[in-house]
């Protein structure tokens, strides 16, 4: 299924049906009131947050939405019937701009998070509402009321527990692929990887939501490569984990690098706690991997973990620590 994040769609309420002027015509009463019937509402537009979606490319090919027309009242004091309500699922973590894309009109963050977009016109009043004690047969009826209508944006950032950064062919993708259920594209060359990936990481009785986007390069955020086009996945993301390629010749500037367009992008981004992988420890000795380890933890001083996906080493173990700090963050704010 391709991937559409972003979408600019129009939105009209249904219009609301017109009153009714109608009079009350029987054999043995031949001058009855008014008996017009009431105009039926018409039907809204509501936008609500479902699972199971991960994309707005139901958007992106049909972009005019129109609810229902009330019907018109009718004689003998009958209403016409609503409009029904128009809903548009949408995946868990979009917001909801008005046309200037920059005012949030909603942010659906949880599954059920809804929202009235565009409202239904109200219905006419039939005649029979406007009978007086000096007006007993009134010809008056109103029209039913223009549903609302407007132009949005709807712009998806994916949420997840915790987003994995890293150059291109760090083994992002072959990660979340050992690690969940996920089945991302994976190949030995640069951008493999054209958009983001949400896999399901199970441990024991727990779960966790991990996300894998396209490699930052130096000069994303001018434009360079595709992956800070996709930052924004990782926003909503509890932690980072920052994959490196412990094979790489210049570790530390690889690291800066991914580091430097962060902060570029976004303050918060940049603010989010971190955790170092490095990855491939399969490709050097064992003195050589624990000599580095040492001198980036000394550097950075962070606790630095190091795994294989191509041999399954220490991905067990990895597993259970991120999903202890998940745990104890998920603690600390109860």
């Amino acid at each position: 299924m391709k991937f559409i994040d972003e979408v600019k769609i129009y939105l009209k309420g249904g219009d609301g049906g017109n009153g009714c002027v109608s009079f009350r015509r029987e054999k043995y009463i031949p001058h009855g009131g008014p008996n017009g019937g009431n105009g039926g509402r018409g039907g809204s537009i509501i936008i609500k947050a479902i699972a199971n979606l991960n994309t707005l490319i139901d958007y992106r090919y049909k972009q005019h939405f129109k609810a229902a027309k009330g019907q018109h009242g009718k004689g003998r004091d009958m209403d016409g019937l609503s409009g029904s309500d128009l809903v548009l699922p949408v995946p868990i973590g979009t917001t909801i701009y008005a046309e200037d894309g920059k005012t949030v009109i909603a942010d659906f963050v949880k599954e059920g998070d809804a929202i009235v977009i565009a409202k239904g016109g109200r219905g006419g009043l039939g005649n029979r509402n406007f009978k007086s004690s000096t007006n007993q047969a009134p010809r008056k009826a109103t029209d039913g009321e223009v549903g609302e209508e407007s132009w949005i944006w709807m712009k998806l950032k994916l949420i997840s527990d915790i987003g994995i950064i890293g150059l291109p062919n760090a083994g992002k993708s072959t990660l979340l692929s050992v690690i969940s259920e996920a089945k991302p594209k994976i190949a030995n060359y640069p951008f493999t990887t054209l958009r983001p990936s949400l896999g399901l990481v199970q441990v024991d009785y727990d779960a966790f939501v991990i996300t894998d986007i396209p490699g930052i390069i130096e000069g994303a955020t001018e434009g360079l490569g595709i992956g800070s086009k996709f930052l924004k996945h990782i926003e909503r993301c509890k932690f980072l984990l920052h994959l490196l390629d412990v094979s790489s010749p210049k570790l530390m500037q690889d690291y800066q690098t991914v580091r430097e367009e962060l902060a570029k992008y976004s303050k918060i981004l940049a603010k989010k706690p971190e955790i170092i992988v490095l990855s491939k420890i399969d490709l050097i000795p064992t003195e050589e991997l624990q000599l580095i380890k040492s001198q980036i933890s000394s550097i950075l001083e962070k606790d630095v973990f190091a795994i294989s996906a191509a041999t399954n080493k220490s991905l067990s173990e990895l597993k259970y620590f991120l999903n202890d700090i998940l745990q104890n963050k998920l603690e600390e704010t109860v």
